[in-house]
């Protein structure tokens, strides 16, 4: 028995692979550094949707329809935002999006999609005391986010950043969120219920709930000449370095390296990019030397946490902005699941006392 699951093979997919020792993710036949970067989010979700989302196949245009369904989406929560209690942020997107029901016949995964950027960017926008923005169809996703986020347009440099960003964490093999939406999916629960459970395992501090914690600890180390001493005393307290280690990658993530290079892209507009790889430079020596035999590399986190940060959104919307990515993926995979069309039901091994033992 495995209580991590480790090594179990728990379903067959065709949307993407993480071979953990080679250090390498592959989409759909695609590593992911020949995507990120070079294909828009609209064409990540032609490469995920191809062949399982209804009509996917049809639609000349995907950055036209997944404009009109923000729209959709807007209009639904517009009524809805000033209602809304004062939760975390991630909380209220997750009561939005209860708003998108399961009783269409065939609720079409457009929605779920196009619903991330609108809720969150509202959601933002109520919080600071502003009025939500309505979306504009003609824009790509990453560019009306930003748009509706700050009530203004963003520049090519930050839109093409947040782009390969969404584009980079689109979707990640089996982890737990997507195993936890491809278990709903397999009840026939309906597309937005998995969509919903999904973000609420991404919501655990063990899985996307990690890159704000990355900037709280540059916050405590605070100057460079504090790098290695913090550092050190962390590791001897044995405490997590944030941004570090992966549960699979037993080498670098390679979606570390493609947001260190947008990061890079970004230096000189107010961030701390300089100070943060030399953090990363004295963590990966320090790790190296005190865990020898254990790979404990730079993951996705770090440079999240850091892009996110250089794009001027609050870490406090950190997970939900993940979730505008990952969503991609985790649609795809229930749609994978229910054409599947088997429950998953797993055993389990009894501890308990005897029958009559008790």
């Amino acid at each position: 028995m495995n209580s991590g699951l480790e090594g179990i093979v728990a379903a067959e997919t065709a949307l993407s692979h993480v071979d953990g020792e080679a250090g390498e993710l592959v989409i759909r036949g695609w590593r992911i550094e020949e995507l990120a970067g070079r294909r828009s989010f609209e064409g990540m979700l032609s490469l995920l949707w191809t062949g399982l989302a209804p009509g996917w196949n049809d639609e000349a245009d995907p950055r036209r329809v997944l404009g009109r369904a923000r729209e959709r989406a807007f209009a639904i929560a517009e009524p809805l935002f000033p209602a809304l209690p004062d939760l975390a942020p991630v909380e209220r997107l997750r009561l939005l999006l209860s708003a998108l029901g399961d009783g269409e016949e065939t609720p079409h995964p457009l929605l779920a999609v196009a619903a991330m950027p609108v809720f969150i960017a509202g959601l933002e926008r109520l919080r600071q005391g502003a009025a939500p923005v309505a979306p504009d169809p003609r824009l790509s996703q990453a560019a009306d986010f930003l748009r509706m986020l700050r009530g203004a347009s963003a520049s090519a440099a930050h839109v093409q950043a947040l782009d390969t960003y969404l584009v980079t964490v689109a979707d990640h093999g089996l982890n737990a969120s997507t195993f936890a939406a491809r278990i709903i999916a397999s009840t026939r629960a309906g597309l937005f219920s998995a969509v919903i459970g999904a973000l609420c395992a991404l919501k655990g501090p063990l899985h996307g709930g990690a890159p704000g914690p990355v900037l709280d600890m540059l916050d405590a180390i605070g100057t460079a000449e504090n790098i290695e001493p913090w550092l050190t005393g962390a590791l001897a307290e044995k405490r997590r370095l944030m941004g570090f280690g992966h549960r699979v990658y037993r080498t670098r993530d390679p979606r570390a390296d493609i947001l260190k290079r947008v990061v890079i892209g970004l230096r000189g507009e107010g961030n701390r990019i300089r100070f943060a790889e030399a953090v990363e430079a004295v963590a990966l020596r320090l790790l190296a030397a005190r865990r020898q035999g254990r790979s404990l590399d730079t993951n996705v986190e770090f440079y999240t946490a850091l892009l996110l940060e250089a794009l001027g959104l609050p870490r406090a919307v950190f997970t939900s902005v993940f979730a505008m990515g990952r969503v991609a993926g985790w649609t795809a995979h229930i749609l994978e699941q229910e054409r599947e069309g088997r429950l998953i039901r797993p055993l389990s091994a009894y501890t308990g006392p005897a029958a009559g033992a008790a």
